[in-house]
């Protein structure tokens, strides 16, 4: 991942101001789902492209340290051998951008990637994840131990009561905590636009969580009842765009939960490609957040290379 975003001052006056086009969103995010999508080999690129910037991802109850190295093996192999070899890809090295779980889980998931030989980076959730409602200095210390276990990306959750009741300065003070006790490693803002209520305070906690100097801004923990949609989308993409024009400084975006369809994956792609153009559609500025969209990517891959649909037992589990 490229450089991390250092951040700037609080332009509170600036974020008080801020208001959304409910109407001119929801227009834009319509018009990007009725584009059409690549077919044949132009959509298989696409489908290589996708997971390229996946972070591979469980964040279950019952995750033991088995199945964390398994997430770990398909991560380095997320596409069967031979398909990529009829694809004449076997060689470019494809793997998933970050494998992403439990803080305490780290350990396990740094363990089998070094056993692998491999450099892909760990992503860990943090900082309460997914309410936030802990105490500030557990949150800290959740982050400094996730790094500490060898976490090269930190995934920390916003404090959702201090951005509705419009406590600006607090959110972006407590992320800038974050921020240093993140050191080295890279910090990813989730938003949890599903609990935000508007796309004005959407639009403001993005802002304030890069002006904070996160190096991405992700929609959702997965846990809320509203996931990742076009619309929230839009509003963040816009917000991404506006704090490079302001900063010259490019913030990731991470769309995640619920993204579970292939095509899914690909309206995403040209959402991201049409709000800010090729530069971000590299797994240091763009990543989706999945746990079981993998399967259906390659499901659709091997359909592309064979002409038929895989049966369940002929690809390997995600």
């Amino acid at each position: 991942m490229a450089g991390t975003n250092p951040g700037t001052h609080l332009d509170l006056e600036w974020i008080s101001k801020v208001r959304v086009n409910t109407q001119s969103v929801l227009k834009r995010a319509q018009h990007v789902q009725g584009l059409k999508v690549s077919k044949n080999q132009w959509q298989a690129a696409w489908l290589l492209k996708a997971v390229t910037c996946m972070d591979l991802t469980t964040l279950a109850g019952d995750d033991t340290p088995s199945n964390v190295q398994r997430l770990c093996v398909k991560a380095l192999q997320p596409v069967r051998s031979d398909l990529l070899r009829n694809m004449d890809m076997h060689d470019k090295g494809i793997t998933t951008a970050a494998v992403c779980v439990y803080p305490s889980r780290v350990a396990d998931a740094v363990k089998s990637l070094k056993a692998a030989n491999s450099s892909l980076p760990v992503a860990s959730v943090a900082t309460g994840f997914p309410a936030g409602q802990t105490p500030l200095e557990t949150r800290l210390q959740e982050v400094l131990l996730a790094v500490g276990d060898g976490a090269a990306e930190i995934d920390i959750v916003i404090n959702r009561t201090l951005a509705l009741s419009g406590q600006w300065e607090a959110v972006y003070s407590e992320l800038r905590q974050f921020r240093e006790a993140c050191g080295e490693a890279h910090m990813k803002a989730i938003l949890a636009t599903g609990e935000l209520g508007t796309f004005t305070n959407i639009y403001k906690a993005s802002m304030v969580a890069m002006m904070a100097g996160s190096d991405f801004i992700k929609t959702s923990t997965g846990k809320e009842s509203v996931n990742a949609t076009y619309p929230v989308a839009v509003v963040m993409l816009r917000a991404i765009r506006d704090y490079y024009l302001l900063t010259g400084h490019k913030v990731g975006f991470k769309p995640a939960g619920g993204i579970r369809t292939a095509q899914e994956a690909l309206v995403w792609l040209t959402l991201v490609k049409e709000e800010l153009g090729n530069d971000w559609l590299r797994p240091h500025l763009f990543r989706l957040g999945a746990s079981s969209l993998l399967a259906d990517i390659e499901r659709q891959i091997y359909h592309h290379v064979t002409g038929r649909y895989a049966a369940f037992h002929e690809l390997p589990l995600a």
